[in-house]
């Protein structure tokens, strides 16, 4: 029920400019058509129970796009809890929602989180037909750890043998990635780098083979043709993930023919982008959807 009265105060905010009755009116409406399923268990690994919580539409009369929600917080902070308002937006839009939790740097050092993610797109997959997911249409997005995740979620080959903690015939794929300032090189961020930052070094701990994990996980050494499209939100003034990620990601993108698209937030920070600056991302992701033909209907 905690979840459900969160889904409900997200939705709230998504209105909050229009009239005080016309809100609760939309909120209520948008409760009553989503059927909430949360704390589902996916997964179970170093004994605790990997969970994700389910945003249903109700009554949709066939398969549902549906978008999974990767947290962010360094891979060592943040919970799907705390980022529930992300979904607002696609929720608005008709979407299904799949909102993801993963094992922290604490319970466990990277790769863990990347499996994790890639275990929950499985369970997605294998599942669509109980929640009314459509597989042909499934986006996965996330801010900052968790659009590194969603990258890595939706670019890793099976060859690359993250996979193996859930094995399973279904392959898995996505039809976008809508990535906000996501790590695009973790091995950047590792201890003695130029642009070290802590939080990489944590979720790398003192492993001896840190750097080659560290490669393993990041997802320009993963671009190639095929991919599904990206879309890559980033302010060019951000402290925490260098903008240049983003910016040698589409340049790789670009090589290998994958349509992708970059969206600078000039003098943007790490998120927390002003009313304009929302509404313009908002309107590029829901351009970008649009143009690949993944917006409900």
């Amino acid at each position: 029920m905690r979840c459900l009265f969160l889904f409900v105060i997200a939705v709230v905010a998504t209105v909050s400019s229009a009239a005080a009755d016309g809100a609760v009116s939309r909120a209520a409406w948008l409760a009553s058509a989503y059927r909430v399923t949360p704390n589902v268990t996916y997964k179970t690994a170093n004994n605790v129970e990997q969970k994700l919580d389910v945003y249903a539409r109700r009554n949709a009369g066939g398969p549902v796009p549906t978008v999974i929600y990767i947290h962010g917080g360094g891979w060592v902070g943040g919970s799907k809890e705390s980022s529930v308002l992300a979904l607002a937006p696609y929720l608005e839009m008709g979407f299904s929602a799949v909102n993801v939790e993963y094992r922290l740097g604490r319970v466990s050092r990277a790769p863990a989180a990347v499996e994790d993610c890639r275990c929950a797109l499985r369970w997605v997959i294998a599942n669509a037909e109980k929640y009314g997911f459509d597989t042909e249409r499934l986006v996965v997005t996330g801010a900052s750890a968790g659009g590194h995740l969603s990258l890595t979620t939706g670019m890793l080959p099976a060859s690359a043998g993250l996979d193996y903690e859930c094995p399973g015939r279904q392959e898995l794929k996505v039809a976008a990635i809508v990535n906000y300032f996501g790590i695009t090189d973790v091995n950047d961020l590792a201890a003695g780098k130029p642009n070290e930052k802590s939080y990489a070094v944590a979720w790398l701990g003192g492993q001896p083979d840190r750097e080659a994990i560290a490669k393993r996980v990041s997802p320009i050494h993963y671009v190639r043709e095929g991919l599904p499209p990206v879309l890559t939100i980033h302010g060019d003034a951000d402290p925490i993930v260098p903008y240049n990620h983003a910016v040698e990601l589409h340049k790789r993108l670009d090589a290998a023919g994958v349509e992708n698209e970059l969206l600078t937030i000039p003098g943007g920070k790490h998120g927390r982008f002003t009313q304009d600056e929302a509404a313009k991302i908002d309107g590029a992701i829901r351009a970008f959807l649009a143009k690949h033909g993944l917006m409900p209907e």
